[in-house]
């Protein structure tokens, strides 16, 4: 993987992506790999009437939970449980779960779908309260998931993220798509396809939209894509190339890489397309922006030491401060990421000629490898800053995988005879 590669612009090719014929909107098939130290023992019960549901919602909490690697899902047996019926907690703390979920599925007049549910502390022998829902049959899936999310925050203290999105892209025959899912690759739908590659999606702080580079006018320009609405505006199309837009956190401003002046150099531009403003002034290659969770700084790629290390500097540019080195690790670093919580810089190492996830804790500088893969790339961190996704090879083959930040627990998401590459993990959804 040359210099160019990694720094420049990375231009897609079919070799690299999803094989032809293809499913146009093909959905991820996830293989649990790994789990956590510990898991928390929990039972779901299936839901009353929720055989007549169009989605089996007990039966997608139960696959969040396993997902996330800190869960066992203890057998609940195939009797249906309402979240209004009596239950002998007792019973189920005997069997093993020290929480219980009951709930039920009501198709209302207007023929949209109610979900309730409640969950209980089997220890502590008391409800921890529950949710109702209410949403049109293409919504049950995401109910199902803020059910799982509410439990999750409940019984381990912190936000899920399966309510959260992914973007990645896949290529059908001659077509490029750029997919949107959910957090467990089901309900993929094409925000966009086109006959020429897409690169590079990143989504806005609010989760309604997508900024990308799409190469359908013969050169890298980088959109911004509502998803709402379909409505798309280019932000940037300067001579050369146009590429790695990342937003700030307040979703005002996107920085791009930008070949105009002849090297690659980092520029940032309002979220409308005006007001462009150079931010690294230097010979060098600059590229592969990333804003701080806080706003005050820009992490970015550079080779201005003979290799690429990421460095960061204020996000108003060098001239309000010089750019400060960040990566001692090893002499091959990109792709910068920085955790929700502004605490882990997540990247990507060559060591030994492969190309590893790597995370670094930024007030101890310690940086810790992730994965024993060869050909990692493009990670995203997840909303709650628990998991990274990325983009690697298993088998010789593309796929895209989530490991959490100990290193834990592992997922490999792939598309069933294909390739698929360039992810993102959306924001929680407000």
């Amino acid at each position: 993987m040359s210099l160019m590669t990694k720094l420049g612009l990375r231009t897609l090719v079919a070799s690299c992506l999803i094989t032809a014929g293809a499913a146009a909107h093909a959905q991820l098939n996830v293989l649990v790999t790994g789990v956590g130290s510990t898991q928390f023992p929990i039972a779901t019960a299936n839901f009353a009437n929720e055989v007549n549901s169009p989605q089996q919602i007990s039966t997608i909490v139960r696959q969040d939970l396993a997902r996330s690697g800190k869960f066992t899902n203890i057998d609940a047996g195939s009797a249906p449980v309402s979240e209004t019926d009596s239950v002998d907690l007792g019973a189920w703390k005997a069997k093993g779960a020290d929480a219980f979920v009951s709930g039920s599925v009501t198709r209302l007049a207007n023929g949209q779908y109610e979900v309730r549910f409640k969950l209980y502390d089997t220890v502590k022998q008391q409800s921890l309260g529950g949710l109702s829902l209410v949403s049109p049959e293409s919504g049950l899936r995401m109910s199902a998931h803020k059910i799982a999310d509410y439990i999750y925050q409940q019984l381990l203290g912190s936000r899920g993220v399966f309510a959260t999105r992914l973007s990645y892209v896949i290529k059908s025959g001659n077509k490029y798509l750029l997919q949107i899912s959910d957090s467990d690759g089901q309900n993929a739908q094409s925000a966009l396809t086109s006959p020429e590659p897409i690169i590079s999606p990143a989504w806005s702080p609010d989760g309604t939209k997508v900024a990308y580079v799409s190469f359908e006018k013969k050169k890298p320009i980088v959109y911004i894509h509502d998803l709402p609405t379909g409505r798309r505006v280019i932000v940037s199309d300067q001579k050369g190339n146009n590429s790695a837009p990342a937003w700030s956190p307040d979703g005002r401003t996107v920085a791009v890489a930008l070949s105009k002046t002849g090297n690659t150099q980092i520029f940032a531009v309002n979220a409308d397309g005006t007001g462009l403003r150079r931010l690294t002034q230097g010979s060098s290659i600059d590229t592969e922006p990333c804003y701080s969770p806080d706003g005050q700084w820009i992490y970015f790629t550079s080779d201005r030491g003979g290799q690429p290390q990421i460095y960061k500097m204020p996000a108003q540019g060098e001239s309000a401060g010089a750019a400060q080195r960040v990566t001692f690790n090893g002499n091959y670093n990109t792709s910068p990421r920085i955790s929700p919580d502004g605490k882990t810089l997540a990247y990507i190492s060559r060591v030994g000629g492969a190309f590893k996830l790597y995370v670094q804790d930024l007030s101890s500088g310690v940086a810790t490898a992730l994965t024993d893969t060869t050909h990692d790339e493009s990670p995203s961190f997840a909303a709650n800053g628990q998991y990274i996704l990325y983009a690697t090879q298993v088998n010789g083959r593309g796929v895209l995988a989530a490991v959490s930040t100990d290193g834990r627990t592992r997922q490999v998401l792939s598309v069933q005879g294909g390739i698929v590459r360039e992810p993102s993990w959306g924001p929680f959804m407000q």
